[in-house]
């Protein structure tokens, strides 16, 4: 025999706002009465345009900027750490 149970189901409202950017690269958006003081998630969808205008970078030209950021380390070195963090708990 299958147990049925009752459960609360929250509805969530999505309202979609388009809007100009203002200067200092800020956004101003009205919402209903009912959302004062509550958390709301905002996502901004940038046009077509911005984005093609901001990925300037070839693939390659990431990738190299990445390997230039991580500092390598032997395996020994890695040894090291991991048994100074094990000699450090209490046990």
């Amino acid at each position: 025999m299958t147990e049925l149970t009752q459960t609360a189901i929250q509805m969530q409202t999505a309202i979609h706002v388009k809007t100009k950017v203002l200067p200092g690269n800020r956004v101003e958006i009205t919402l209903p009465a009912h959302t004062t003081a509550k958390m709301v998630d905002v996502f901004v969808v940038l046009p077509e345009q911005l984005l093609e205008e901001t990925q300037t970078l070839s693939i390659l030209e990431i990738i190299e900027n990445v390997r230039g950021k991580i500092k390598y380390r032997s395996a020994e070195d890695i040894d090291r750490q991991i048994q100074a963090e094990r000699d450090s708990w209490d046990f």
